[in-house]
């Protein structure tokens, strides 16, 4: 007898929501010269957390706590929250599946914006549950329409990303405001905020802990340079935090990365030099898309999507063509964004590298 997976399962194609640069590496047999596409940090951790983390190897063979104690308290006192207001996982990822876990059945509606996180929508298609897509709006999530469709589905999560990726724009604060104010009670919000370290305090809005019916994801991903020690959080409601407890992998979290997010809450000077790296980066990359006669969209973002100015088929030339220099990026997924590639912040040698590879790639898709 063969195994029998759920219905479910059986009907998803068995495909990952991003094809990593090392998947494309193996493909070319090459290294890419320039990793500036999956939005990932160039200029590395804190030396303060590499100490931290290098410390706690010699203790790798105890389990990490599984309460993530020391980090929640110090979130907790970042954001100026109790205790229990804070969730620990392993990234964004997986702290979206444990939120989708904990309220899609199958069957049950959830709504989003078509070309936003994909790997949002692939934890919903994996408990079964139906995805909703508005389109963007004026190439930002538009919160208007994202309302209706969750009071006209009744949908579990409505989900926004705020910078969105991949864009980089961003819904002002009242908007934000507006729409929570304004949400079916049975509806809640996933507000991502992966990249509100970037923002200024003044484009955050302030969401009381005691709204039911919202949760806000945080992570050390981007600013803090730990993509790939896998540290996310949540900010949410005492209840909603108190029902993760029941699904999720209390052993998810290795002590290396627990350290490492600890000690990179302390070094202030670490981020704020960061953030003044990616805007200066970012810069760079705008004044080469605009000699080369492309538009740049605003960005609250450690990325730039730039408008090559034509249809979804030459930018994705134009994106095929920097990958066979070696120069790493990404384009967004949806029409009529896909007119768009989305360059990440990186260093000088970076930078230089998709200057001079740039101009090639749009001649070459000419």
């Amino acid at each position: 007898m063969n195994i029998k997976y759920t219905r479910v399962v059986d009907k998803l194609p068995s495909l990952v929501p991003f094809v990593g640069p090392e998947a494309q590496e193996r493909s070319m047999e090459k290294i890419f010269n320039a990793r500036i596409g999956a939005n990932e940090s160039v200029f590395g951790p804190s030396l303060k957390a590499i100490s931290a983390m290098e410390k706690e190897i010699n203790h790798t063979w105890k389990y990490a706590d599984p309460e993530n104690y020391d980090l929640k308290l110090a979130l907790a006192n970042k954001h100026n929250v109790n205790f229990d207001n804070i969730i620990v996982g392993e990234g964004i990822d997986g702290l979206l599946g444990y939120l989708v876990r904990l309220l899609v059945e199958k069957g049950d509606n959830v709504v989003t914006t078509d070309g936003a996180y994909p790997t949002f929508n692939y934890h919903v298609e994996g408990f079964g549950g139906v995805l909703h897509k508005i389109p963007f709006k004026n190439d930002t999530e538009d919160l208007e329409k994202l309302l209706s469709k969750a009071k006209e589905t009744s949908a579990k999560i409505l989900y926004v990303s705020n910078p969105n990726n991949p864009m980089g724009t961003i819904n002002s604060t009242l908007s934000i405001k507006k729409l929570i104010d304004n949400l079916p009670k049975k509806t809640l919000l996933c507000l991502d905020e992966a990249y509100a370290d970037f923002v200024s305090l003044d484009l955050i809005p302030e969401i009381s802990t005691n709204t039911p019916n919202v949760i806000r994801m945080r992570t050390f991903s981007k600013a803090y340079g730990m993509a790939g020690a896998r540290v996310g959080y949540g900010i949410g409601a005492k209840e909603l935090i108190l029902n993760f407890e029941k699904i999720r992998n209390h052993f998810g979290m290795s002590r290396i990365s627990q350290v490492g997010a600890l000690a990179s809450l302390e070094d202030f000077e670490f981020i704020n030099n960061v953030v003044l790296k990616v805007r200066l980066s970012l810069e760079k990359i705008a004044k080469i898309a605009v000699y080369n006669n492309c538009r740049v969209l605003p960005s609250h973002t450690n990325f730039i999507a730039i408008d090559c100015c034509k249809d979804v088929d030459f930018a994705k030339r134009v994106l095929d063509n920097l990958i066979l220099q070696g120069v790493f990026v990404r384009m967004p997924y949806s029409n009529p964004q896909n007119r768009c590639i989305r360059v990440t912040a990186g260093l000088d040698e970076d930078i230089k590298l998709f200057e001079q590879a740039f101009p090639i790639a749009l001649k070459k898709s000419e």
